[in-house]
Parts: C-alpha cells; sequence; structure tokens
C-alpha cells in the first residue's frame, strides 16, 4: 500500500516568490499586513497590522476582549521558536465559590463570567515593541481606517447577529444599539463602522505621541519621562490599555448584571485592577522531531501539546498509516487523537504539567500499543507516575439539556442548515455554531506572515467575538469567554482558579528543518485546529502534497473527548467527517465502531499557512477555500 497521490487539482494555486507572503482567515487582513511588507515593514509589523484589522472584519470571530498565542522566529535566532503568550488569567474574583453561590455548575459560554482578563492587545503591542520595525500608529492606521470610516460587512457576521438578535434586543441592550440597524441585522455587502473602537486605537498611539497619566484619578498631562523612543511609545500605550479608559469602562460595565448562557443574569467579576495586573510574555516552545522536522507549539497551558504527543505516537508507524484518505490511516490518526486529548483532559492545566514525560518516547511507545483495530469508546488518559488530577464530571452530547445539546463540536453545528454542494468555495459550515444565548463553539481567526529577511510567525487570536458579552458602549466591544474552558470540579489540571491562565484551545504552529523555521500554519476551530494542522503536516511531510493540496485535502476529526466549550460534552467513538474523504472509507470506520457524522463536501477547517525554504529563500503561501473568505497573498 502506497500514500495516496496528491490531487491534481486544486481550489488556488500554492503561491510562490522571494519578497513576502501573508495568509490569513479574512482578506482585509491579509492586504494589510501584505502592504505593510511592500512598504518595507517586516513579519512582525505586518502581523500586527493584519491582527487589528481582524479584530474590526471578523467581529464574530475576534476582538480586543479576547486573546491569542503566536509562535515565532527571527532571522536574527531562526533556531529558537518562541511563544507569544498574550492568554489572560481568570480574574482576582473569579472563585469556584463564587460561581457556584451564583447557582452555576459549569462557567457560562457568554457573558462576562466567562471573561478572563483580555490578553490580545498587550500582546500584540509587545511583539511590535520587541521585533517590530514601525511607528504603533502606522501600524493601527490599517484597522483605525476600517473601524472610523467602515468596512464592508460578511454574511457570516451578519447571520451571527441574526443568530442572536433575540439575545441583543431583549437582554443585551448595548449590544442591540451596536449591531442592530432599524432592529434587525446589517445585510452583507453594508458599511459597518465601529467609532469607539477607532477612538480606543487613536487613544493608544496618542498615549506614545502625547502621554498623559490615565489612572484612577482620570487624565493629567505630562512633561517630564516622555517616551523618546519608538519602544518607549509603544510601552506606554500598553500602560494605556491596561490602566486607562478600557480599564475603567470595563469596569463599570460589568458590575451591572445581565443575561449569560446560563439562562440566568450574573454581574462579572472582572476588574481594572486584573487588567492592570497583566502583561503579555514570551516563552519557550515545546517541541517533538517528527520525521525531521521540529514542530513547535505553547506549553500545556495551551492543547499545542496535544499534536506533539500525536506525532510522537505516529513518528515510527508505516507511511500508509499516516495517510488521512484511507480507511486504515483515518481509524489509526484517530484513535491517536483520542489518546493525545485524554491526556489533556487529565494533566493539561497552567499547572506543573509532566510534559517531558508526557512527550517521551517511552511513553509513546506505551500509548501506541492501545490503538486496536476497533474503535475506543472509553477516555483513556495515561497513568503516569505524578500529575494526574481527577477528571471532571462527564456528559455525552445526548446527556446535555438546553438548546445546544447535540449540535456537536466546533463548525460543525451549522452544517445540517446549510446546504452544501460540490462547489469548493460554497458556503458551507466553516464558520462557528452560534446558540441563541451567544455560545459560540467552533471560533476564531489566524495569520500567518513570512518576510523576505527571515523573519516568520504563525498567530491565533479568539475571544470577545460580538456574541460572548454585551457591548461596552464607551469602547465600542465586548469581553472573551475563554473562562468557559475552565471547570467548577475540584481538583482537575484545569479548575478554575485566580490569577490562573484557562486552558485555551489556540494552537499555531511553527515547523522547522536543520535548525530553520520552514512552515508557519494554524487554523480557527476550537478543540479541532491541531487536528486538522495534523493532516497537513502528515500530508506534507510524509505524503509529499503541497500545501494548498493539503488545505484542500478532505479533513475528518474525532469529538471522542470533552469539549473545551460550553457546555462541555463529548460524544463517544465521535467523529466527522467531509464526504468527500469517499462513501467506502466512511462505511469501514462505521463497521470499526465509529460514530461518523457527514459534514458536506467542503466544511471542516480554515486552514493558511505560509513557507520559507531556508536555501533558496523561496517563500510560499496557502489559504483555505472552504467559506470563501481566506486569502492569501504576496510576490
Amino acid at each position: 500500500m502506497t500514500y495516496t497521490a496528491p490531487p491534481a487539482f486544486t481550489t488556488r494555486p500554492d503561491l510562490v516568490g522571494t519578497f513576502g507572503m501573508t495568509a490569513s482567515t479574512h482578506w482585509l487582513a491579509t492586504a494589510s499586513a501584505q502592504a505593510v511588507l511592500e512598504r518595507g515593514g517586516n513579519a512582525f509589523d505586518a502581523a500586527v497590522a493584519g491582527a487589528f484589522v481582524l479584530h474590526v472584519v471578523e467581529p464574530h470571530l475576534n476582538g480586543p476582549g479576547g486573546d491569542l498565542t503566536a509562535v515565532f522566529a527571527t532571522a536574527d535566532a531562526p533556531d529558537s521558536p518562541t511563544v507569544l503568550m498574550g492568554q489572560g488569567p481568570a480574574p482576582a474574583g473569579a472563585t469556584v465559590e463564587h460561581y457556584r453561590a451564583e447557582g452555576l455548575d459549569l462557567v457560562p459560554g457568554s457573558g462576562a463570567l466567562a471573561a478572563a482578563v483580555p490578553g490580545a492587545v498587550d500582546a500584540w503591542l509587545l511583539l511590535l515593541r520587541d521585533h517590530g520595525t514601525w511607528e504603533l500608529g502606522d501600524v493601527l492606521a490599517y484597522a483605525i481606517g476600517y473601524a472610523r470610516d467602515g468596512h464592508p460587512i460578511t454574511a457570516r457576521v451578519t447571520e451571527t447577529i441574526g443568530a442572536v438578535s433575540d439575545l441583543f434586543t431583549e437582554h443585551w441592550p448595548t449590544s442591540a444599539d451596536r449591531w442592530l440597524v432599524d432592529g434587525r441585522p446589517p445585510a452583507p455587502g453594508d458599511l459597518v463602522a465601529n467609532p469607539a473602537y477607532a477612538a480606543v486605537l487613536e487613544g493608544l498611539v496618542a498615549a506614545g505621541e502625547n502621554p498623559t497619566v490615565t489612572g484612577r484619578g482620570g487624565a493629567a498631562p505630562v512633561s517630564e519621562d516622555a517616551p523618546t523612543g519608538r519602544e518607549d511609545r509603544i510601552e506606554a500605550a500598553r500602560t494605556e490599555w491596561a490602566e486607562g479608559l478600557v480599564a475603567r469602562s470595563i469596569d463599570e460595565f460589568v458590575r451591572r448584571p445581565h443575561r449569560h448562557s446560563s439562562g440566568t443574569d450574573h454581574a462579572g467579576v472582572i476588574r481594572a485592577s486584573d487588567l492592570a495586573a497583566f502583561r503579555a510574555g514570551f516563552e519557550p516552545a515545546a517541541t517533538v522531531e517528527f520525521r525531521g522536522h521540529t514542530v513547535a507549539k505553547t506549553g500545556a497551558w495551551g492543547q499545542g501539546p496535544a499534536l506533539l504527543q500525536v506525532l510522537a505516537l505516529l513518528d515510527p508507524m508505516p507511511d500508509e498509516l499516516l495517510d488521512p484518505s484511507t480507511a486504515d490511516g483515518a481509524h489509526t490518526i484517530i484513535e491517536a487523537q483520542k489518546l493525545a486529548m485524554a491526556d489533556r483532559e487529565a494533566y493539561y492545566g497552567d499547572r506543573d504539567v509532566p510534559l517531558e514525560a508526557l512527550l517521551s518516547s517511552e511513553y509513546a511507545d506505551a500509548r501506541r500499543a492501545l490503538i486496536g483495530p476497533r474503535a475506543s469508546l472509553e477516555l483513556r488518559p495515561g497513568d503516569l507516575v505524578t500529575g494526574a488530577r481527577p477528571l471532571a464530571a462527564l456528559r455525552t452530547d445526548d446527556e446535555a439539556s438546553g438548546a445546544v445539546a447535540g449540535v456537536g463540536e466546533p463548525t460543525v453545528g451549522s452544517f445540517a442548515e446549510t446546504p452544501v454542494d460540490d462547489d469548493p468555495v460554497a458556503a458551507a459550515s466553516a464558520e462557528p455554531a452560534v446558540d441563541a444565548t451567544g455560545a459560540t463553539r467552533g471560533d476564531t481567526c489566524h495569520i500567518d506572515v513570512v518576510d523576505r529577511w527571515g523573519n516568520i510567525v504563525s498567530a491565533t487570536p479568539s475571544g470577545g467575538w460580538l456574541q460572548s458579552s454585551p457591548t461596552i458602549p464607551a469602547i465600542g466591544f465586548c469581553l472573551g469567554s475563554r473562562l468557559q474552558m475552565a471547570w467548577l470540579d475540584e481538583g482537575t489540571a484545569s479548575t478554575l482558579e485566580p490569577g490562573r491562565r484557562p486552558r485555551t484551545t489556540l494552537t499555531p504552529t511553527l515547523v522547522s528543518r536543520d535548525g530553520r523555521p520552514v512552515v508557519a500554519l494554524g487554523s480557527p476551530g476550537g478543540d479541532q485546529q491541531d487536528q486538522w494542522q495534523l493532516l497537513y503536516l502528515l500530508r506534507t511531510i510524509v505524503g509529499g502534497y503541497t500545501p494548498q493540496q493539503a488545505i484542500d485535502a478532505p479533513a475528518l476529526h474525532t469529538t471522542a473527548f470533552p469539549g473545551s466549550f460550553w457546555p462541555r460534552t463529548w460524544t463517544p467513538g465521535g467523529v466527522v467527517v467531509e464526504d468527500r474523504l469517499g462513501d467506502e472509507v466512511i462505511a469501514d470506520l462505521e463497521s470499526r465502531g465509529h460514530r461518523v457524522t457527514r459534514a458536506g463536501d467542503w466544511s471542516l477547517g480554515r486552514l493558511s499557512s505560509v513557507t520559507r525554504d531556508p536555501a533558496t529563500g523561496v517563500l510560499s503561501a496557502a489559504a483555505n477555500p472552504r467559506g470563501a473568505q481566506a486569502y492569501a497573498a504576496g510576490r
């Protein structure tokens, strides 16, 4: 048996060049980032510019009140993959006792009680300060322009607004004022502006150019110690974000009770002091070796090492068992994913995690022996000597109650309502499943940039989407809902605790060969992000596919583990596949005991990537055709 041959046809070409490449989940972000490269900026300047545009043009998938992780390498230190940590922690008032006293057994999926400290903006500013070259005002000009003057809103955003319009009108009047026009969602293509957010961004720029003290006592001009360099000006903007208008507005607004996805009203617990206490940072990446490549991810406060565990499991196996397009390969990959995700539940969190043991070859050998000929219907975390914590009380989809029972995992929930045909650019279920309560599964944006000097970055910003909590009028955006990924069960690896980061699903990837970065890769999709990225890695590294061929190829993932999103259910034996995998393969998987859900032909994943060949300097970029929104550009 040989690996399935790459398809002769791709929906888009693999872009190639030598100057610079960008790929993201929205063409306006891609174009903005590429414009920065064209004007002499580096990959970090470009990524930050594109990311702030994503706040404006994909507000249903991310926002300034959300979070971000990135993995990058610089031209000066190509052999040191680094994580940009923009995941804020639980606020000081976010205790299990408080949430239980509010009558909750899960952190809600929407509403201010689900909000971690916003981390994305500070992280982007940190990246720009330390690795960019441009002034903040020049980088933010693109996002300010779209927020101030408007941009044509996409159909996906209006559909999301429509899904929660009753929530807005009945319970979140500030969101109704922000997003509804005469009580209805805007029409696709309407120009939509956000002047309040434009003013926030302009305030960040002004903090460096004309600094003021904006803390608890109001604003007063400063004449001494004014920022004199680019880095100082950006640092002043970071202080303004953490201690100025944004922090004060959040503190004041969340004290008023409002409707949460639980169907009950609660006040938030996040305070201005929580924002003032947080700063983003840099961390070494976690890595494994796979078939001559080094794959870099976040630490185990995110789900990224689960991909590394799967690669360690699969590395010594025959190539034909690493082929997602065959029944044997799909079965093997699915079963390996289940084992890694079970370990995610038992071990991962913002605590002491035995990551070295989890990524060891000895542990991988022991776990590999558990992959049998039939689908496992159990959650089977490993039994390491130290580090395991009790699992939370688990519920299957069938056992869940409420409006979202049984909707499935991210990006799958809407496929039954969305026409799907053989058109690869047809709108399918590549966007999130949004419940009428605002609870969202399948979120997020992504951006990859590589420049001619060899700087490369993969970033996944998320959270703070328009349906996650009520809009705060003074700043034009809302808070995120990342705390829903923390359990209220005591003693688990990711139990809610003040000051600790919730275990994020955000998981960009950087791949190196011989100490040089060669691929920046990522995808939206909640719990499925690494599963779809795994298919890309297997098809490109083992199968010889080009990036675009790998992105276009039929996708699949498993749902046989507890979801990170409210209501935290799972599907024993669950597998979701694109129909293009083929009836024969799908029937074979079902015969092995997999509980298969067909998701249409073009529905799973929103992968994008950029690459660089260190030997020649040739760059490439590729983007996802599903949903007809992601774009790559470059030359």
